[in-house]
């Protein structure tokens, strides 16, 4: 039963990834379905918009997630989340010792990366099947037009893309921020075990 511990270990930014969202699903939801109304609406879901309208809800869109990529990449603090992207991106040298270290973890632990990089792929593509299927295979889209829920004038697409950003898009923004944190050595093991 050594092989567990040892592909837990080796899947660490992926299950830390499973288990911030888990820790903190209401804010990711909240900002998920802010993300997700919005483009619904874009969508017609409610009925026509301006052009004017649409353009505040992309910005309402982007603001969102980029809130939950600071919030993931800051552990639950959005202003260190920030200084962390600086910090990360900078391009003054005292910041080198970050890409050296990302470096020397992606040539010592490459099978870890392949397999996180395959397991998000896997529950991605799951998800994706799943909210394929809700919005195709279900009565959900012809309920919620016969019940005026959704506008005629919308298509099966506000609704995959609603459930586009209240699922996979905050994983992939936490996995991604979380795939950030590791590759320079700063997932605290406290929220890993968590």
């Amino acid at each position: 039963m050594a092989i567990l511990p040892d592909l837990s270990q080796k899947l660490s930014w992926t299950l830390h990834s499973l288990r911030f969202i888990k820790k903190h699903l209401l804010l990711i939801l909240f900002l998920g379905l802010v993300a997700g109304l919005g483009r619904a609406a874009q969508l017609r879901a409610f009925g026509p918009i301006s052009p004017m309208l649409d353009t505040f809800l992309e910005i309402v869109i982007q603001t969102a997630r980029i809130l939950i990529f600071l919030f993931s990449l800051g552990l639950t603090n959005i202003k260190k989340g920030i200084n962390r992207f600086l910090k990360i991106f900078s391009p003054q040298t005292s910041d080198r010792p970050n890409w050296k270290t990302a470096l020397t973890i992606l040539k010592q632990q490459w099978i870890a990366v392949v397999l996180n990089i395959s397991a998000f792929m896997v529950i991605a593509f799951l998800i994706n099947l799943l909210i394929d299927h809700i919005a195709y295979e279900t009565c959900l889209y012809a309920t919620l037009r016969a019940d005026g829920i959704i506008s005629s004038d919308s298509s099966e697409w506000s609704i995959i893309l609603f459930l586009k950003n209240i699922s996979i898009i905050p994983l992939t923004l936490v996995f991604n921020a979380t795939l950030l944190l590791w590759f320079v050595n700063r997932v605290p093991q406290q929220v890993s075990k968590a």
